[in-house]
């Protein structure tokens, strides 16, 4: 099986754009359920051997968990007494998905409110109105998740080299992305905000602190899968340096830099080919950005 498979964006938009309103709902219940954690760390999935997952969710006394399995393709609901539900995963529209989904929730008695209007999206539709998107292809949301599979594996190997405070690796619903975050200990000036549907408090606590983001998506807005890597704020001189590898570019639309996820997937090395990446533009928004990166460099003990 290739590790790194073929993820053409044009070949599975519309399950993508589906599949992204899916995570939204399940990612909403856990959000739900979660206490509050800096920069919205208690809202992500997290990748499983087998798909996502929300991790275990508190109800009163009870626990709940909600895993995507992109192997079987099935939603899999458990809960801490022993309760189990299947929810298959075929082509079928948003609106029946959430309606499937709460349903089943009453069911093991989780009795759960959530806002149904999608998130940094633009034109949402709510789930429960939502017909337009219903497509699911199975071979190619097993290929995304395989992606992200793989993709987690690297970004953590990257996150063990630093001993400042750092995000778990963790997927974002609202985004759709992959993400590790670093810090630089300092606070940052206040973001703009201005994310569609997002309220700007959320994304001026998330941005509270300066910080180095890096991530993998599928390409909406880019028409291709890609890693990025961000600083904010950005320091002087940032979009000028020198990264690697060569296959790396800054966008100045997007404001970040980006790796075409086909030079990884047919590179010699894929993981050296990542590294380097996440590496080198890490390094490029701590120099400019005068982190003290000596005290933030982590010693390995393997």
């Amino acid at each position: 099986m290739d590790i790194w498979p073929s993820l053409p964006l044009d070949a599975w938009q519309e399950t993508y754009t589906t599949l992204h309103m899916w995570t939204q709902i399940i990612g909403k219940i856990r959000f739900a359920q979660t206490p509050w954690i800096n920069h919205s760390w208690h809202i992500p999935l997290y990748l499983t051997v087998r798909g996502l997952t929300t991790s275990t969710i508190p109800y009163g006394g009870r626990i709940f968990q909600i895993d995507f399995d992109f192997i079987d393709h099935e939603l899999l609901i458990q809960t801490s007494e022993g309760a189990r539900r299947a929810i298959a995963l075929y082509p079928r529209s948003v609106a029946d998905f959430y309606q499937t989904v709460m349903e089943t929730l009453r069911e093991l008695d989780l009795h759960i409110t959530i806002n149904t209007k999608p998130n940094e999206v633009p034109d949402p539709i709510r789930f429960e109105q939502d017909e337009t998107h219903a497509a699911y292809d199975a071979d190619y949301a097993n290929r995304c998740w395989r992606v992200l599979l793989q993709s987690d594996r690297v970004f953590r190997e990257f996150r063990s080299h630093f001993s400042g405070k750092v995000s778990p690796v963790h997927f974002f619903w609202g985004s759709f992305d992959l993400a590790v975050t670093r810090f630089s200990g300092r606070s940052a000036p206040e973001h703009p905000g201005g994310v569609p549907n997002l309220p700007d408090a959320v994304a001026q606590e998330a941005y509270s602190q300066e910080v180095s983001s890096a991530g993998f998506w599928p390409g909406a807005g880019l028409s291709y899968p890609a890693f990025y890597s961000y600083a904010y704020p950005e320091p002087d001189g940032f979009k000028q340096a020198e990264v690697r590898p060569d296959a790396a570019f800054y966008n100045k639309e997007l404001g970040e830099f980006i790796l075409p996820y086909d030079a990884v997937r047919e590179a010699e090395s894929p993981d050296q080919m990542l590294l380097e990446f996440l590496q080198s533009t890490y390094e490029a928004a701590a120099r400019l950005g005068n982190w003290n990166q000596k005290e933030l460099q982590q010693l390995t003990f393997k």
